[in-house]
């Protein structure tokens, strides 16, 4: 691997006119910052978020379909209580069997992209 190389944002698609569910759901939902995109690329819609220091850009495809086996896998340190947020949202989640000891579940966004979230550390 490429030391110079590391991951500076990850996009995934949405349909033409999403931007206010997108905002609803990454944004008031998850909680996650909106960032200004730049003026160049503002008119093609769609929208950016902070994750930590990388970001989430979701841009407008013509021809959406949604991710149903490629996914964002999103880390925090209070799982429970970030699928209680995603249930009461009205978002089913899906439990998946833990990795090295990372308890995580699934569930799709407002677009029917399949997000994935999972403890930061394993648990005991």
């Amino acid at each position: 691997m490429d030391p110079a190389l590391a991951i500076d944002h990850v996009q995934i698609a949405i349909p033409a006119g999403g931007e206010a569910a997108a905002r609803g759901f990454y944004g008031d939902l998850l909680g996650l910052t909106e960032l200004p995109k730049p003026a160049d690329m503002a008119a093609r819609g769609g929208c950016w978020f902070a994750v930590g220091a990388h970001q989430l850009h979701l841009g407008v495809e013509a021809d959406f379909r949604p991710a149903k086996k490629a996914h964002v896998a999103l880390s925090t340190d209070a799982l429970d209580a970030l699928r209680a947020r995603v249930e009461a949202g009205g978002h089913k989640a899906k439990d998946d069997s833990p990795v090295d000891g990372r308890y995580r579940f699934f569930t799709e966004d407002p677009f029917g992209n399949r997000i994935e979230f999972m403890d930061r550390t394993p648990r005991a």
